[in-house]
């Protein structure tokens, strides 16, 4: 089982991946997407791979590259070999000094990662303030896991709720309760995946048990049962192919969310497979998993969609929840095959 590790910097500052503007899908309304670097799982179909590791990377893209080999040059390490198959890196002798992409003249190496202080970002943020608080929007921080960076998460949250700023945490919650009661107090909104409910399973695929993750959202639901923040939460499970795609998950997670959040969640989406990150994978010089997966079939989502409802509809009767407005809050979302 993979630890949880927190990157400590004590100088207020967030190891970030990237600024996402004019976002759709990571909240209510437009939002400004922060995204952290840095997660505790390791979810084979992860559509950011680039967030997983902590440290920065460089990635390179070949369709840029004009083999003129300045970046080998540059290289005083010697961790650079250009091949008949393209640019390759020795990682062990790479001293992370980022001469390679500084001198590239056509921007085919990219470096993916950076650290800005919470100061730095708050103002970054804030850029965008007029089209997410017209739209009902605010500001999502997300990863990676924001919460391996949790005392500096939480200080960027506040100075954005002190703005008046509506946030939103995207985590998986492989965490511990004091970190979420470092984080929380500032978090308006909380997105939680429910990826698989069989932990065995749930291991298998992202290589840690979801026992710590179900608990901390029982947790949630306690805080927010006591008028405590976050005051809204989000559920999403993606649908994998050949992973998270069965009947029999979508029945147990439904149950779960059922007996556990019924009253709490304000909406659940079913998330589908999609394949757009596979050049990400080729760019890091990793193999994918799902590199061959094609995307999900309208009925193959409709039929997960009427589990979750109707796990629901014989669910909430002996909670003594109303099952035609639980319904309602369950959807899928994403693109997927055309059928004849």
């Amino acid at each position: 089982m993979l630890e949880i590790t927190e990157q400590n910097n004590h100088e207020n500052v967030i190891n970030m991946l990237d600024i996402q503007r004019l976002s759709t899908e990571d909240g209510p309304g437009l939002r400004t997407t922060l995204f952290t670097k840095g997660c505790p799982l390791k979810c084979a179909w992860c559509h950011n791979p680039e967030s997983i590791s902590p440290k920065r990377q460089r990635v390179w893209i070949d369709t840029h590259c004009m083999g003129c080999q300045l970046c080998v040059k540059a290289c005083k390490a010697n961790a650079l070999q250009m091949t008949n198959t393209g640019l390759i890196k020795d990682a062990a002798l790479c001293a992370d000094c980022g001469a390679c992409a500084d001198i590239c003249p056509t921007g085919a190496i990219e470096v993916k990662g950076d650290k800005k202080s919470v100061d730095e970002l708050c103002y970054e943020l804030l850029k965008d303030r007029a089209y997410f608080e017209e739209s009902g929007g605010g500001i999502t921080i997300s990863g990676g896991d924001p919460l391996m960076q949790a005392e500096d998460t939480a200080k960027l949250f506040a100075a954005l709720q002190a703005q008046g700023v509506q946030t939103a945490l995207d985590t998986t919650l492989f965490t511990s309760k004091e970190k979420l009661d470092l984080v929380l107090p500032h978090v308006d909104l909380l997105l939680l995946d429910i990826k698989i409910f069989d932990n065995v399973r749930h291991e298998q695929w992202t290589g840690v048990s979801n026992i710590r993750i179900l608990e901390n959202a029982r947790y949630i639901a306690q805080r927010m049962r006591k008028g405590e923040n976050p005051t809204r939460l989000w559920i999403r499970t993606p649908i994998i192919p050949g992973a998270t795609d069965t009947v029999e998950n979508i029945k147990a997670i439904a149950q779960f969310v059922t007996a556990e959040l019924g009253d709490i969640f304000e909406r659940w989406e079913l998330c589908a497979f999609n394949n757009l990150c596979k050049d990400k994978y080729t760019r890091l010089g990793l193999d994918w998993t799902f590199a061959d997966a094609t995307l999900m079939r309208t009925t193959q989502m409709d039929e997960l969609l009427a589990a979750a409802k109707a796990t629901f509809a014989s669910s909430v009767s002996s909670a003594s929840l109303d099952a035609s407005a639980d319904s309602e809050k369950i959807s899928w979302t994403g693109a997927v095959q055309m059928e004849d």
